[in-house]
């Protein structure tokens, strides 16, 4: 599958936690612990959110993670409040940089962990049921970049969690007439520039793991010699699909079929329920 995380809170440079982490981001990419494919090798993905501009920058290739100098030299350039990075292993679908994560719409990003299992016969049914304006916006061939403007029709930009409620309910009822079983697993993140939106979800309630950072204090007493991370403030958090470091106390799992919600510094976590679209 693929590894994410995902940062909000004061400026802090990528390079932190991409590169310099115990068990960072790049690490993850050749030696994930915790992901059904142990090298995630197939592109990577950055997006974030400068000052001014409120559409995200995105820089993607589908070199390997650990094998891309301009990487390295991006995250070690930008600071930024927010921001997303993804790691890639293809699930059936082109090694090619449309294919790369995070994809974007506006002012919104989104990174998916999972799979839409059978997609190639689901793939006509789910594409014509997404919106005329998102339609023209697909690039790629991938299950989630589907999922991102199904979400979009639904209502993403007004109401992100129930725009996600709804996306998964109408994979799993386009499965269910194909007869397959199981068809959607997912952790995605969605945000916006303000907020990030979480989720962990599967059909068979046996998800890929998600984790978010248990306080700051616990980023400070995992890097207490690194000035990046000691002027955090409490307002800092991270969502990723594996922690970056061993300490047992310093994350939290995301429990299964629950969304996460990340705004002005406060973190709430909520059930996560698919339900149809009224209408």
């Amino acid at each position: 599958m693929c590894r994410w995380l995902a940062y909000t809170g004061s400026p802090l440079q990528l390079e932190s936690v991409i590169f310099k982490a115990q068990h960072s981001l790049i690490e993850q990419s050749l030696h994930a612990r915790m992901a059904a494919t142990t090298t995630n090798g197939d592109g990577f993905g950055l997006g974030w959110y400068g000052s001014r501009d409120p559409v995200p920058f995105r820089y993607r290739s589908v070199h390997p993670a650990w094998n891309d100098r301009n990487l390295h030299e991006a995250a070690r350039a930008i600071w930024a409040p927010m921001f997303v990075a993804h790691v890639r292993a293809a699930t059936g679908t082109p090694v090619q940089e449309t294919n790369c994560h995070p994809f974007r719409f506006g002012k919104w990003l989104f990174v998916h962990n999972g799979v839409i299992r059978d997609f190639a016969r689901l793939r006509r049914e789910l594409i014509l049921k997404i919106a005329p304006q998102y339609f023209g916006s697909m690039e790629g061939s991938t299950d989630s970049e589907v999922m991102f403007l199904l979400a979009l029709t639904y209502g993403l930009e007004t109401d992100p969690l129930g725009a996600l409620e709804r996306m998964a309910a109408v994979v799993e009822q386009a499965g269910g007439s194909q007869g397959v079983e199981h068809p959607l697993t997912m952790t995605v993140c969605v945000t916006d520039g303000q907020a990030l939106t979480a989720v962990r979800y599967s059909s068979e309630r046996d998800s890929r793991t998600l984790f978010h950072n248990a306080s700051v204090r616990h980023l400070r007493e995992m890097y207490p010699d690194d000035p990046r991370i000691a002027g955090l403030d409490d307002s800092a958090y991270l969502l990723l699909s594996e922690p970056l470091s061993d300490r047992v106390d310093a994350w939290q799992e995301v429990p299964e079929s629950t969304a996460v919600v990340v705004s002005d510094g406060d973190l709430r976590t909520v059930p996560f329920v698919p339900a149809l679209p009224q209408g």
